[in-house]
């Protein structure tokens, strides 16, 4: 969810309990015998170690220590857990070690609870996917185009991601970030990034948007339907929406970042936006949740079918994105996953349901790439079923520069920057920037951000972390009178220049 990737963009009994030594059990879930539910292991014991877990320690040992902060990890094979284990520290200030009863912020792994309660009330009729939102919210915008809850689910929508627009108009991810302040901002927007169904970009506010819209049709707020729908009948009774900053988490895992000491730093994070974000859980939780795809209790048939669908663009193109997880495939495996990262928590969930596979790394360090990590987990435990390793064929995608291969950067004087300074306003978020010379530099700085080094692409068009491409337009008279923001979840955001 973050866009800085590193640092908060959307992821154990008690917190001083010795992980060998935990011997609480899993609720008795009734309706899990009544389903004919495989038992699971898991509810003997709060670490499970299989035939396979000295190659799984091996992965996360760099982060097993005591001055370390690092991650629970869950496997789960044929309906049974095989791996379950913490490693590192949920608190270094209390010397808390990481157990599978550890309560993480999981960050976008939200969203597939958030697309469960809309699917859920869709199958009872209470709304429909093909609603205008707006039938829901009335206060939003009017675009003029109608945007679906089905266009909100597949991140389609156009709307913009509100992570972006927030740093964009000088916020710090440690700020106190609402739902209600991500509403406000939803309804400032003076345009679409594209019209709904056209595109796909990942966008955390359609998720707030239709955790609202849960709250408005079923009559409870988010975080009580969630609480009586989904996380009771499953037994998954550590696990909460976040809706208020001041309460009191047992078990809770601190969030952590490298230091300038070679140690760690906390990394706070004040975020309330239920539906995209801002779930709790742990990993034994999470087992139940699994299971719950492969042998409903919640969701029957139809609801299974339908948050496995994914979208389909007006060109009646099929992307990855289903409802709150991604349809990929795995070295020839299908496979459904989703991850999420938020100040110093990581975490993803990777399910390949042919093989009734599925792995979960919940972590506190932004040093951890859980993706990376369950991808070598899966090619461990399945190394019979994969296809062959083709070059070329990782698991990460690279983005390539804007300069053209072979073509020169363009390299202006100061005096041709000099053209750019200025100050800049957005409307639609209420703030300005004050592009200024610093040296042979052009710079972007804000009362309440970091400095920002623009790095010139062409004339008229410069590169900026917090503004993607920045592309200057002119009036009739070729003077710049004000520029544009663009990225794949910003796009065309207007900034005038100010006389």
């Amino acid at each position: 969810m973050d866009p800085r990737g590193v640092r908060g963009t959307s992821f154990e009994g008690s917190v001083g309990g010795d992980p060998l030594e935990m011997k609480k059990t899993l609720p008795v879930i009734t309706s899990l015998v009544l389903f004919n539910l495989v038992a699971w292991p898991l509810a003997g014991h709060a670490q499970v170690e299989g035939s396979l877990s000295p190659e799984v320690d091996a992965l996360f040992q760099p982060w097993d220590s005591p001055e370390s902060p690092g991650a629970a990890v869950l496997i789960v094979e044929k309906g049974e857990v095989v791996h379950a284990r913490g490693y590192g520290m949920a608190d270094l200030e209390h010397g808390a070690p990481i157990t599978t009863r550890t309560v993480f912020d999981v960050a976008s792994l939200a969203k597939q609870f958030a697309a469960m309660a809309v699917a859920m009330l869709a199958e009872e009729g209470v709304l429909d996917l093909d609603d205008d939102v707006r039938h829901h919210i009335p206060e939003l915008p009017d675009f003029g185009e109608t945007i679906t809850l089905r266009h909100l689910i597949h991140h389609t929508s156009g709307l913009r991601d509100w992570p972006q627009t927030l740093i964009l108009a000088g916020w710090s991810f440690e700020d106190r970030i609402s739902l209600d302040q991500i509403l406000r901002m939803v309804g400032a927007q003076e345009d679409l990034n594209f019209p709904p169904g056209d595109q796909y970009a990942y966008s955390n506010t359609g998720y707030n948007l239709l955790a609202e819209v849960v709250a408005r049709t079923s009559g409870q707020s988010f975080r009580d339907f969630s609480e009586a729908r989904i996380f009771t009948p499953l037994g998954m009774t550590r696990t909460r929406v976040q809706d208020d900053l001041g309460e009191v988490v047992p078990s809770r895992a601190d969030s952590y970042e490298p230091g300038a000491d070679g140690g760690f730093r906390r990394i706070p994070s004040s975020l309330t936006a239920p539906g995209s974000s801002s779930l709790l859980t742990t990993v034994e939780d999470l087992a139940l949740w699994i299971q719950n795809f492969q042998a409903p209790v919640i969701g029957g048939a139809e609801v299974m079918e339908t948050i496995h669908g994914q979208g389909i663009l007006n060109s009646r193109d099929t992307i990855d994105y289903a409802f709150g997880q991604e349809a990929r495939q795995h070295r020839g495996l299908r496979m459904f996953s989703h991850g999420g990262a938020w100040a110093g928590y990581r975490s993803t969930l990777k399910r390949l349901p042919d093989q009734d596979f599925a792995v979960v790394i919940l972590a506190n360090s932004s040093t951890m790439i859980p993706p990376h990590l369950a991808y070598s987990i899966i090619d461990l435990y399945l190394a019979d079923e994969l296809a062959p390793l083709t070059v070329g064929s990782g698991n990460s995608s690279s983005q390539g520069g804007s300069t053209a291969e072979g073509q020169a950067p363009w390299a202006p004087a100061p005096e041709e920057l000099g053209e750019y300074t200025g100050t800049y306003e957005s409307p639609e978020l209420r703030t300005r920037w004050r592009l200024e010379l610093s040296g042979n530099q052009l710079v972007a700085r804000h009362l309440r951000a970091d400095e920002q080094l623009l790095h010139p692409l062409a004339p008229d068009r410069f590169l900026g972390y917090a503004f993607g491409e920045i592309r200057f337009l002119r009036d009739n008279e070729g003077r710049i009178d004000r520029f544009t923001a663009n990225s794949q979840r910003v796009q065309g955001l207007r900034f005038h220049r100010v006389p």
